[in-house]
């Protein structure tokens, strides 16, 4: 009997994948949500789309809609976050002002000036807290993957809050 529990078991690990012998070196190309990501890590890997086509629904790496470029960067540290801007808006912990955003803090936009409706999202890429602004990086719709700053009146306007995906700094 004890043979063949001893049997079981090393069918159902094989089968699982399990190495029998010894252990597999680790995959370093992938980055788990367990390591210690920083929000300088985000800011490097999204601004390597940069330029990237937008296309509404599109989920990348060729070409990215707003939430899906967030969701695909986050992804790839292990984070799994919805690629929808307006559910990506309840995820994450909230950041209550400018002054308290971090690099990676994922940042979001309304529709329309008085319509209070989430309808963009783009990261924090840097914070100027002496001006209470901030710059992102984020698939628009006119040129693709690029950097813009929320002083800009078009942003400014339509600010709505940011998330904070990563443990605090």
């Amino acid at each position: 009997m004890r043979r063949f529990r001893t049997f079981l078991l090393v069918l159902v690990l094989s089968c699982l994948g399990a190495p029998l012998t010894r252990a597999q070196e680790p995959d370093s190309t992938v980055v788990t949500a367990v390591e210690a990501v920083r929000g300088e890590d985000v800011v490097a890997y999204a601004r390597t789309f940069t330029g990237t086509p937008y296309k509404l629904g599109a989920a990348g790496p060729k070409a990215f809609d707003c939430s899906s470029f967030t969701s695909y960067v986050y992804k790839h540290f292990g984070y799994t976050i919805t690629a929808f801007s307006q559910i990506q808006f309840r995820e994450g912990r909230p950041v209550d002002s400018y002054s308290d955003l971090q690099l990676g803090d994922l940042v979001f936009f309304g529709k329309k000036g008085r319509v209070r409706n989430i309808g963009h999202v783009g990261i924090v890429v840097s914070v100027d807290r002496e001006r209470g602004s901030f710059t992102f990086i984020h698939a628009s719709v006119s040129r693709g993957v690029v950097e813009q700053t929320s002083s800009h009146p078009y942003f400014q306007m339509r600010y709505m809050g940011a998330r904070r995906i990563l443990p605090d700094e």
